[in-house]
């Protein structure tokens, strides 16, 4: 059960009603980590360039690409909530993440991910040097700060326990996909 609650729409005040309108205009709907950030508007909108640094990458960086990256990170991270929100981004698109064949580009994402979590302080020389052959500056300055929020939402939803979204649990590993 979560530490902290979701805000309840019907007493929210005026400015936290506005703040989830606007989220459920922009992507459609509403999760339990955005409706418990919205006790925070300000943490929402910080957590919510998560975001504007994907339209960034876009179309440098593919949606498969970036939710192979997320996934990798999300498991390192251990965060069950964002590592089925990948799952249902790629089993959405036909693909099955438990029996992935990786890309080069896709392999050096999915090493960089899980390598920016295992210490953020010793990525490994060799993966910079693939990434710089690969991408521009601006590119892996998007990339980065990218990382660093979908990390961020991992600890949130970890530290806090949020409630698992209920739409996620046919994605969830292990669950029956058919």
């Amino acid at each position: 059960m979560s530490h902290l609650p979701q805000i309840d729409y019907d007493t929210a005040s005026e400015e936290l009603r506005a703040a989830h309108d606007e989220e459920v205009r922009l992507r459609g709907r509403m999760t339990n980590m955005k409706r418990t950030l919205l006790h925070s508007p300000v943490a929402h909108r910080i957590y919510a360039e998560w975001f504007t640094l994907r339209a960034e990458l876009d179309p440098i960086i593919s949606d498969r690409e970036i939710w192979i990256f997320s996934h990798a990170i999300s498991k390192a991270a251990k965060s069950k909530i964002a590592i089925t929100f990948f799952r249902r981004a790629l089993i959405n698109k036909g693909f099955d993440p438990d029996a992935l064949e990786l890309s080069q580009t896709e392999a050096l994402l999915d090493a960089f991910g899980r390598a920016i979590v295992a210490n953020s302080n010793a990525v490994p020389g060799e993966l910079w040097a693939q990434l710089k052959t690969r991408y521009k500056t601006k590119v892996l300055v998007d990339l980065v700060a990218f990382a660093g929020i979908m990390l961020a939402t991992a600890v949130f939803n970890n530290v806090v326990e949020v409630d698992f979204d209920p739409e996620l649990e046919a994605f969830a590993k292990g669950a029956n996909l058919s």
